[in-house]
């Protein structure tokens, strides 16, 4: 029995561990140079830009059967991304949109090779869908998790947390469209606007129901503001007082699809 558990507890911090692993490929951290507004694509989007707008409704519902329909163009999409590793040379722009997209284009295969399917969790019953080794870039296999924490969690930039999108009603809706080295700045800060003063948030000036999203990665927005509330404040069109207890609004991982 004491064995067993042991056993359990390596494979726990085994997959702890595997999660945020960059396996060697290079990413570039935020600095005072970052966003200089001169920055041109060296990446190829319009193929991912094309299916967004096509089968991503404004409220970011997601027509599915529309990515299943496009199945292809979309695979192709992503086998282009996983062919472009990302190079020292790429400006942190170019990098942080090529994660971005690379998280949420493998979010849509993930849904649309396992459709029909209620919710993103239930795509498999055996491991974590984001602890799934589904993404490849080069040579080397990632999970959801991977990307995230990996790559975009070690960028410095909380306002990823608004532009992936886990295929969920509780989520950030999937933006229409494809994010790249000189859109990703404005895109990122539309989403952190949208998200915040969306129904995924009930916020008066005395009170503050909030997404479980600034629960989970408060570390990630303190970086940049003293409080959640300061930091919320920044896009809010109504203001919180300082004073306010913050409550979360608990998750909603349905599905976030048109039907």
């Amino acid at each position: 029995m004491k064995k067993t558990l042991i056993c359990y507890c390596l494979i726990a911090l085994f997959t702890l561990s595997s999660c945020i692993s960059t396996k060697g490929v290079p990413y570039k951290k935020k600095s005072e140079q970052s966003y200089s507004g001169n920055i041109e694509n060296t990446l190829d989007h319009s193929t991912w830009d094309n299916l967004l707008k096509q089968n991503v409704r404004e409220d970011g519902l997601v027509a599915y059967k529309g990515f299943k329909a496009d199945e292809k163009i979309l695979n192709d999409y992503i086998n282009y991304l996983s062919n472009k590793v990302p190079y020292n040379s790429w400006s942190y722009e170019e990098q942080l949109a090529y994660f971005i997209n690379v998280y949420n284009a493998n979010t849509i295969k993930l849904i649309v090779d396992n459709y029909p399917v209620e919710s993103i969790k239930k795509v498999d019953a055996t491991i974590s869908p984001f602890l799934k080794n589904f993404i490849k870039i080069d040579d080397k296999e990632f999970s959801l998790a991977d990307i995230e924490k990996g790559f975009l969690q070690k960028m410095n930039e909380p306002r990823i947390h608004f532009a992936i999108n886990c295929a969920s009603i509780s989520c950030p809706k999937l933006m229409r469209d494809a994010y790249t080295a000189e859109n990703v700045n404005e895109l990122m800060d539309r989403a952190a606007k949208e998200f915040i003063n969306s129904d995924k948030n009930e916020i008066t000036e005395n009170s503050a129901k909030i997404s479980e999203i600034f629960k989970w990665y408060k570390k990630d927005f303190l970086v940049q503001t003293e409080t959640i509330i300061d930091y919320i404040n920044q896009y809010s069109d109504t203001k919180i007082n300082p004073s306010v207890e913050l409550n979360y609004i608990e998750y909603d991982w349905g599905l976030n699809d048109v039907e």
